[in-house]
Formats: structure tokens, sequence, C-alpha cells
């Protein structure tokens, strides 16, 4: 997977060369203060390779309940990459409430433990302690519609060149272009035709906004070109594993 191989931004013995981005999501526009404040911008530190080394790197994420963040099953693995549940392997925090983060540091959680989903790329991410300074996002109740355009919020890199994470959230709009058992395929739409997420944003939730104004899950980001691209998205579908997710997730808001 790209969003995998894409991962490091500090590499212990090769550091990547580039100076950090002033945004993420590449061709994305900024997102304004206290909008999207469910998600997650994902920190690892001290990831270990094969060969000793350990490296730092980063996802995205979303709070769906006060104590469990959503984002990809690959974000959490062993030193041979394979996906694991259980205790986190490497240290993670998780910072929500900015936009911003040279302007405001947000709230920083740690996450102490990770389950992975059966058939997907999905994991659920346990906080040390609930967090209720936010919104969760809320779980879809149908299937995605073909067609239908989505939202997408990461805090990943702006190109696949020496990607680093943002200090900024970005977003982005998408279509729904096709719709499998456990992915939904996402194309740019707006504010390019080559908006596209980046390393780093695995995991990034792809929503809609309900006329209440509430933000709905649809997929979390899984897999793509190099960015910016205009070939799409591979995302993971939420829709259908929400029983899955009730089973573990006991404070799901009503």
């Amino acid at each position: 997977m790209r969003r995998v191989l894409s991962a490091v931004f500090l590499v212990a013995g090769v550091a990547l060369v580039g100076s950090a981005p002033a945004s993420a999501i590449a061709n994305g526009t900024p997102a304004q203060p206290g909008q999207f404040g469910f998600t997650a911008k994902l920190t690892m530190t001290e990831v270990p390779r094969p060969d000793g080394t350990t490296y730092d790197s980063a996802c995205t994420g979303a709070l769906i309940s006060p104590t469990w963040v959503i984002t990809a099953g690959h974000c959490f693995h062993d030193v041979f990459r394979t996906n694991v549940s259980g205790p986190v392997p490497y240290r993670t925090t998780a910072t929500f409430n900015t936009v911003d983060l040279s302007k405001s540091p947000g709230d920083v959680i740690d996450v102490v433990e990770v389950v992975q989903a059966p058939d997907r790329d999905i994991a659920l991410a346990k906080l040390a302690r609930p967090y209720t300074g936010v919104t969760p996002v809320r779980l879809p109740t149908s299937s995605p519609l073909f067609g239908s355009t989505v939202t997408l919020a990461g805090w990943g890199a702006t190109s696949s060149v020496d990607p680093v994470p943002s200090t900024r959230l970005m977003t982005g709009q998408f279509k729904v272009r096709s719709i499998m058992p456990d992915t939904v395929a996402i194309f740019s739409y707006a504010p390019s035709r080559d908006t596209s997420a980046c390393p780093h944003d695995s995991g990034a939730p792809y929503f809609t906004t309900l006329p209440s104004g509430v933000s709905q899950l649809v997929s979390v980001e899984s897999n793509g070109n190099e960015c910016p691209s205009k070939a799409g998205e591979i995302t993971s579908r939420v829709d259908n594993i929400v029983s899955w997710i009730k089973s573990i997730v006991a404070d799901l808001p009503n």
C-alpha cells in the first residue's frame, strides 16, 4: 500500500530531507477554526524496523465516541508490517480540536489499545481517557450513494515527494464512483480535479453533512496513487461493519 510505504517522516540514520508543508491534502483547502474537531491527528513515535532501528510516523483518524477513534488498520503493525490488535505497538497520541498547530496545540491524548476489523483496512483505537471536548462523527445508517459528494479532512502531506505530516488540517470534496462489499472508490471533485489524499492521511474520514449539521461517516482513507492525483482513492467502507463497531465500542453516542 502506498500509504504504508510512505508513512515514514523521521528515519533513524536516514533523515528525509524537506521542510514541513504549511498545509495538507494535495490541492485542498484549509479547515476553518471549529470545523471537523472530531478529526484526530495520530502521531506514532519509535516505530520499530526489523534491523532494530526506529522511525516516527503519522496517520489521521476520527473520534466516534468519547473513548474510541476509527482509522486505517495498517496504521498499527508489528516490525514486519503485519497489522496487530491489543496494546498499541508503539507510543501513539491523538490530537483533537485544532485546525492549525502553529496557533493552537489542540487536545492531546494517548492511544492505549487497538482492535483490527476482521475483513478490511479499519482499526479502532482506544484513548487513555474519555474525551468530550468535541462532537464525535456519527456512524452511517445506510450504504453510500453512487455519485454522492463526500468531504475528506486530513492531517497528511501535500505531496508524495519527501512527505511529512502537516501542521494544518485540510479538506477536499470527492465523488463516490463505485461501492464494493468492503471498499468505496472515491474520485476528486473540488477544489481541484486532482485534490487527493496523501501520505499520513491514512485513516482520514470521508463524511457527509446531514441537514442538522451533524457530520456522518462514510469511509476512511486506505490506499491510493502518488499525490496529487486524478486517479482516485480506495477507501474502507464503514456502514456494513457498524454492528462490529458496536460490539467493541460501548460508549457510542445515541
